[in-house]
């Protein structure tokens, strides 16, 4: 699949020409330079690297589904929220699907809600292009695989801080290869991008923690948590109650409650001030209650993981109830956490799949 690459950002550069593409109502395109500032440099590893190239048509045809082939080849684009990799939240990295070329990685991916991969820059500059794209009555920025001339998406600019950037890709145009295959897979060089804090790598793999809170339904707590600056990942799902293997048809009864499992970078965002946003987000004072929703599984409550996370759950729970800014006292249980069930797909990011959505949920100024 691939041969002799190129060493990054220390020695020689194996410069490839630039397919300039004719298309149907775009004329010639032309390439974009610049795009903004990245958050790190790119990535700098020892030792050769392989080189990868494009098959031919025939073997592209025998190796691609329909759907790769129309997004790679002919610049489809396929349906947001109902492709491979949106929510993908394993570590690892995104190479093309044509060629092997390694193009982005985990630690860049965030959730955009638009329901395609999104990324705020790839791994370097070196293996992509970036094209003036006018088709469709519109000015944007395409983004094509410099080793396989494979189309990969757009570059938009209302990506998040720092650079600002927002990579919008096809899943049909990568294949995900997952931190703990690298080597095997011939990526060895990029397992810098996942080693733990302490090592010699030039990059280190983000800290992270755990916490678990009900606050009614799950849906619009996902919803407002997920964008917590901080914030890793989400999972709805069922906590604190008796009944093995709950689903939402057997929570009536179970004693689970409709919960949220947050991950989240306590360097950026700690505990503490993540509780902050629980007692914003609904109303701590109505028991087994979260506006027209009624019964055990809507309680309030925090499933504490440690004895950190008991204290300063309690602490918090207390200033919040000092400070007056319920009118009524805090009704939140704070109990040790217990085993937690995944919900059913379809109410993973509910809200960002369905716009518009119910929801009670919504941050309080305080």
């Amino acid at each position: 699949m691939h041969t002799a690459w190129m060493k990054l950002g220390s020695g020689v550069v194996i410069l490839l020409a630039i397919v300039v593409l004719n298309r149907m109502g775009m004329g010639k395109p032309k390439p974009v330079e610049g795009g903004g500032a990245e958050s790190r440099p790119p990535v700098d590893v020892d030792g050769p690297w392989e080189t990868f190239e494009k098959p031919s048509g025939m073997e592209l045809k025998e190796r691609l589904d329909g759907l790769q082939y129309r997004v790679t080849q002919e610049n489809g684009t396929e349906p947001p929220f109902r492709n491979e990799y949106w929510d993908n939240e394993e570590p690892g990295i995104y190479v093309d699907v044509v060629s092997g070329a390694p193009l982005f990685a985990s630690v860049d991916k965030f959730k955009s809600g638009t329901g395609w991969p999104s990324f705020t820059q790839p791994l370097s500059p070196d293996t992509i292009v970036k094209i003036e794209d006018s088709s469709h009555g519109m000015q944007r920025i395409e983004v094509r695989s410099k080793h396989g001339d494979s189309h990969l998406g757009h570059l938009f600019d209302d990506g998040p801080e720092p650079t600002g950037l927002r990579y919008c890709i096809n899943s049909a145009s990568l294949r995900f290869i997952p931190a703990d295959r690298l080597s095997e897979e011939g990526y060895g060089e990029l397992a810098v991008l996942f080693q733990p804090e302490g090592s010699d790598a030039a990059m280190t793999a983000t800290r992270t923690e755990t916490a678990t809170l009900a606050g009614g339904c799950f849906w619009g707590m996902e919803e407002i948590i997920r964008k917590i600056p901080g914030v890793l990942s989400t999972e709805v799902g069922y906590t604190g109650g008796t009944t093995e293997n709950p689903t939402y048809r057997t929570l009536k009864g179970s004693g689970h409650a409709e919960a949220i499992q947050v991950r989240f970078d306590p360097d950026r965002l700690d505990y503490e001030e993540l509780l902050m946003y629980f007692f914003r987000m609904h109303d701590p004072t109505t028991e087994n209650r979260q506006g027209n929703d009624v019964g055990v599984q809507y309680r309030s409550a925090i499933f504490y993981h440690d004895e950190t996370q008991r204290e300063t759950a309690e602490r918090v729970k207390r200033e919040v109830d000092e400070a007056g800014n319920w009118t009524n006292p805090l009704v939140t249980e704070i109990v040790p956490a217990s085993p937690f069930y995944s919900a059913e797909d379809y109410h993973q990011d509910y809200l960002e799949k369905n716009p518009g959505g119910y929801t009670c949920h919504f941050l309080r100024e305080w």
